[in-house]
């Protein structure tokens, strides 16, 4: 199994954010579990179909030497799709 990390570009709050993504649901929190993130900052079903963790470019550079793959904006999307769960999301 696999944890990947796209590029850290998103502004909010005075910082970069990134997405943390793993092939398994598991896996993604465990790594987020070592990489010192809070388990409330998860973000899945069903606020969001992907389940994932937004992590602060700081975060990022952790998560690459703890081993996570770094991806482009298409992989991660890529990423995205394969590992999200169908009709997770909540429409309103």
């Amino acid at each position: 199994m696999a944890v990947y990390v796209d590029a850290a570009i998103w502004k909010w709050a005075g910082h970069l954010w990134c997405h943390l993504l793993a092939d398994d649901t598991d896996e993604l929190h465990r790594f987020a579990a070592e990489l010192g993130v809070k388990r409330s900052s998860y973000q899945g079903p069903p606020k969001t179909s992907a389940p994932h963790y937004d992590i602060t470019g700081f975060e990022r550079d952790r998560a690459v030497r703890l081993g996570a793959i770094e991806c482009s904006r298409e992989q991660i999307v890529a990423i995205f799709r394969r590992v999200r769960v169908p009709n997770g999301k909540v429409r309103r």
